[in-house]
């Protein structure tokens, strides 16, 4: 037996949904630029993007250690393959992975919100959790929870707009 959300929940569970929203939105483009970044160092161009350093924006090559090939980096039976970056400046790659890393916890954080109150199964968190790590997944996420909770809000007569409430206690 599924368990219904609460009445009392609803204004928490609207708050909810606009920081999941957001959050999805955010964490699933910062993962879409975090595999451009991965793709563009670990695949056979092996560069990566710097900011400053004489220029605005430049990539930067990547010096891949000796005996590395291009797919040993994806090899886990293989010795470790180093890599050395020679930019200078700001290394906008290894920015965009501390940004992601932080802002999917901060997606945690919005799932969680939004699913507690809805009381789901712990699965639907682990997929919504998903979310941050599988591109794309994010966005079709985003879409089909929005859907699912304002169906719901929507179903709800104590669900109503606060807004729209007070407005028609003064008509």
């Amino acid at each position: 037996m599924q368990l219904q959300p609460r009445t009392s929940d609803i204004p928490r569970i609207r708050r909810a949904l606009k920081i999941y929203k957001v959050a999805s939105i955010i964490t699933g483009t910062m993962l879409l630029l975090l595999l451009a970044e991965m793709i563009l160092k670990y695949s056979p161009t092996h560069v990566e993007l710097f900011a400053g350093g004489g220029q605005f924006l430049h990539f930067a090559p990547v010096v891949v250690g000796e005996g590395c090939q291009w797919y040993s980096l994806f090899n886990p039976a293989q010795e470790v393959c180093e890599l050395s970056s020679t930019g200078n400046g700001l290394n906008l790659s290894l920015l965009i992975l501390i940004v992601h890393g932080w802002l999917y916890v901060a997606y945690l954080v919005a799932c969680f919100l939004v699913w507690s109150p809805m009381r789901w199964h712990f699965g639907r968190f682990l997929l919504l959790a998903l979310g941050g790590v599988i591109p794309f997944m994010s966005f079709i996420l985003e879409v089909r929870v929005a859907r699912e909770v304002t169906r719901f809000l929507d179903s709800h007569p104590a669900a109503a707009e606060p807004a729209a409430l007070s407005t028609e206690g003064t008509r």
